[in-house]
């Protein structure tokens, strides 16, 4: 979805792995750990943290502004995702990512899209309509101003909007523990991906005041098809994959 703010070579061994600013360094808070993991999980999505490469818990813990427990425990939860292996004696090692990992990623976005989507097609209402149409105006204020964390907060009160009207709090749960894969500063700060989101929202918008149910399912899968195909290509220029696979 961005063409990234994230550097597509493979950090020195004298920088390590990550090496946020000061503005990235996280505060203290209960739950500390799932912070740590989003950073994580941006990293290894994008390929700053490449396969192959060691997540050491000290290290991280110093350059996030941290303790080592929320790091544990964020390394705990990424395991779990098979995003991270544990390697005995050694620490833990970033799992392999292919091209049909993000492909997977975003076609299950998108189905669960799709579905909520449609039924927002049914219950939405003309005073939702100009909510929506409000929050896209947000997101394309955001995007004029360059600054990526107010792009990524617009992108999703959008979909936090969009998804309310459907009334279908499961699927829009499955729907956000899926984006937690989804790079979200990479696409923030790439300005043809906000062209992109701010007229297939428009158009989306468009379709609901006139029913077309046919726009609704395009409109709602050009915007995965979209963001899966700028992380792949970003993915590419970082070497992680052999050019034949």
């Amino acid at each position: 979805m961005r063409s990234s703010a994230t550097s597509s070579g493979k950090p020195s061994d004298s920088e390590g792995p990550l090496r946020p600013s000061p503005r990235q360094r996280l505060r203290r808070r209960p739950q500390l750990s799932e912070e740590v993991a989003t950073h994580l999980r941006e990293q290894i999505m994008t390929a700053a943290i490449r396969p192959g490469d060691y997540v050491r818990m000290d290290e991280t813990a110093e350059r996030l502004g941290v303790s080592v427990t929320p790091v544990r425990e964020a390394l705990l939860t990424l395991r779990g995702e098979g995003m991270v292996n544990l390697a005995p004696h050694r620490g833990y090692i970033v799992a392999e990512l292919s091209r049909t990992d993000v492909q997977d990623l975003f076609w299950l976005q998108g189905e669960i899209a799709v579905k909520l989507a449609l039924r927002t097609a049914d219950a939405i209402t003309p005073e939702q309509v100009a909510e929506l149409e409000w929050h896209n105006q947000q997101l394309l204020s955001a995007l004029k101003s360059g600054d990526g964390e107010q792009v990524a907060d617009a992108e999703f009160e959008f979909h936090r909007v969009h998804n309310l009207i459907a009334s279908g709090g499961k699927l829009a749960w499955f729907l956000l523990s899926a984006t937690r894969y989804t790079p979200s500063q990479l696409y923030a700060t790439d300005p043809e991906w906000g062209e992109v989101a701010v007229d297939s929202h428009a158009k989306l918008i468009q379709a609901y005041r006139t029913g077309d149910r046919d726009q609704v399912v395009e409109q709602t899968r050009r915007q995965f098809t979209d963001g899966a195909t700028r992380l792949t290509r970003h993915l590419e220029t970082t070497g992680i994959w052999d050019p034949e696979n």
